[in-house]
């Protein structure tokens, strides 16, 4: 009885063994199958738009000093009503001029400086916000009026932005315009490879940048987006 019982179990054993085998083969045959059946191909669509900035905000700053802080203050009320006459003859409007606090400084108490030629310094900063792109780009030109006024004000390039706002008008158009661009792409791929292309699988958009075209000309920007899209192949 023994000995048929330990027959039993090895043929039992064995069928099992063979079964697995079996049905892993199955399986993996299958799986072959489906990934030969899922052929894909993977592109990037690129949109590059240069587009011109709608919104420009230019500080101005000037300086003024005296030892007595009530000439001090009338030096800072003359260079701002010098800058507001000069922004609006430029074309500006006293809505789009804004007007920050100065900033005083007592140059015997900071820094111990006993040697300063003035006791007192200012510094006033009147920032122009505006969609009058083209006049801020020109102002520049013009600033040297002010010096010859005598008011010592200047402009840094850094400290001017130029803004695009309107990307949202632009997105579709350019979204459209890089899966295109990627489709090509894909055609192109599935034609050297003997292939046809296929619906798409799976697509994913990039972020929106918006870079300057160059240092010179920061009032034109570089709208750029990416697209990965995933063709089946046939």
């Amino acid at each position: 009885m023994r000995r048929e019982s330990g027959w039993s179990g090895f043929w039992c054993g064995l069928f099992i063994a063979v079964g697995l085998v079996v049905f892993g083969y199955f399986i993996s045959t299958t799986a072959v199958k489906v990934k030969n059946m899922e052929r894909t191909v993977s592109v990037k669509g690129l949109a590059e738009r240069l587009v011109k900035a709608d919104i420009a905000i230019y500080p101005i700053r000037f300086d003024v000093a005296d030892n007595n802080p009530l000439k001090l203050y009338d030096k800072i009320k003359a260079s701002k009503s010098a800058i507001l006459k000069f922004l609006k003859d430029e074309g500006f409007s006293q809505d789009e001029i804004f007007i920050s606090p100065p900033q005083i400084t007592d140059n015997y108490a900071s820094g111990f400086n006993q040697n300063a030629k003035f006791r007192y310094s200012a510094v006033g900063v009147i920032t122009v916000y505006t969609n009058k792109v083209d006049k801020v780009v020109s102002l520049g030109k013009d600033l040297y009026k002010l010096t010859q006024m005598g008011i010592m004000a200047s402009n840094e390039k850094f400290q001017t932005n130029y803004l695009f706002t309107h990307l949202n008008k632009i997105k579709p158009i350019m979204v459209e315009e890089a899966i295109k661009n990627a489709q090509k792409a894909a055609e192109q791929f599935a034609m050297q490879s003997h292939s046809k292309l296929g619906k798409i699988k799976t697509a994913s958009q990039g972020y929106f940048s918006i870079t300057d075209r160059d240092p010179n000309t920061p009032y034109i920007k570089r709208v750029r987006v990416v697209v990965r899209v995933v063709y089946y192949l046939r």
